[in-house]
């Protein structure tokens, strides 16, 4: 079997960043695929899964009612838990998303109250959130962001 792109990259030089996992297409449909790198491979903890199930409900709550809501695919973390992925349509690099994922950042740090869909006829695991955690890992990662901007896989290799 052909080794998958995402194995192709060497995670021990990856960093905190925003960058193009991949790009697919069919017909005149681009899918763009970005890896929302939260914290760096195998060199920081992993994220706890309360938070990242927190930051998953946020981030998609907040990218599925935002202006560009239109070409939202899908928003979720990744099994690693090191990060989320970001699935947009149109082809896309990280520059054309830096201000979402900024305003998403915000969103999270940010927001208080009761989680969206975190009751028990909306989600599998309801009750596993952590907001504090959530925010903390946003917070980090959108100053890690805004102060490195890394855009590209290709410059760490």
């Amino acid at each position: 079997m052909e080794r998958i792109a995402s194995f192709t990259i060497d995670h021990l030089c990856l960093f905190p960043g925003l960058y193009v996992s991949r790009r697919d297409k069919r017909d005149n449909t681009v899918i763009t695929t970005f890896d929302m790198r939260v914290t760096a491979p195998n060199r920081e903890p992993v994220m706890d899964m309360p938070a990242l199930h927190t930051i998953e409900h946020l981030g998609a709550t907040y990218l599925r009612n935002c202006s560009r809501k239109e070409d939202i695919v899908y928003f979720g973390p990744m099994g690693c838990r090191t990060g989320c992925y970001i699935v947009m349509f149109g082809d896309l690099n990280p520059e054309d998303i830096y201000s979402l994922v900024v305003d998403m950042c915000d969103f999270i740090i940010s927001f208080e109250g009761d989680i969206p869909g975190a009751a028990p006829e909306q989600c599998g695991n309801y009750s596993e959130q952590n907001l504090n955690m959530a925010k903390y890992y946003i917070g980090k990662y959108k100053d890690e962001l805004v102060a490195n901007k890394r855009f590209e896989y290709s410059a760490f290799l």
